[in-house]
């Protein structure tokens, strides 16, 4: 599939919001996902704006949420900081990453796109989505 769109892959991602208070339904971008199957990769990047989510919620655990978003990383980066994931395959991370949850930190739907540089559209869709 490499190369199938003119040097281009195809790949997914999926913004990570954070939702202080699940009840109210309040969140704000905190993170994205991507996931590139033609070369194996998955990364997650992010970026908590702490005053924003305190805006939300003045009570916000921000310690807590820091930790549950670098837990996706460590997720992400596979190996022993990956937990009960650390045996598994970029994309079974990754789909293990994006299934809903009821947790402060949740992944959006996944959407998809094509790129030349997965590495590269982590940052761009950081910049684009969340920062």
């Amino acid at each position: 599939m490499s190369g199938f769109h003119n040097g281009r892959d195809v790949f997914e991602y999926a913004v990570l919001r954070v939702v202080p208070r699940v009840e109210r339904g309040e969140q704000i971008n905190a993170g994205v996902l991507v996931y590139c199957r033609a070369t194996s990769f998955v990364a997650a990047r992010v970026h908590l704006d702490e005053d924003r989510l305190r805006a939300l919620d003045p009570e916000a655990d921000v310690p807590a949420v820091r930790a549950a978003l670098r837990a996706v990383e460590c997720v992400c980066g596979g190996g022993e900081r990956a937990g009960q994931a650390a045996g598994e395959d970029a994309g079974r991370r990754f789909r293990w990453l994006v299934a809903p949850r009821s947790t402060v930190v949740q992944p959006g739907p996944v959407h998809t796109g094509l790129t030349a540089d997965a590495e590269a559209e982590v940052e761009r869709l950081l910049d684009l989505l969340v920062r």
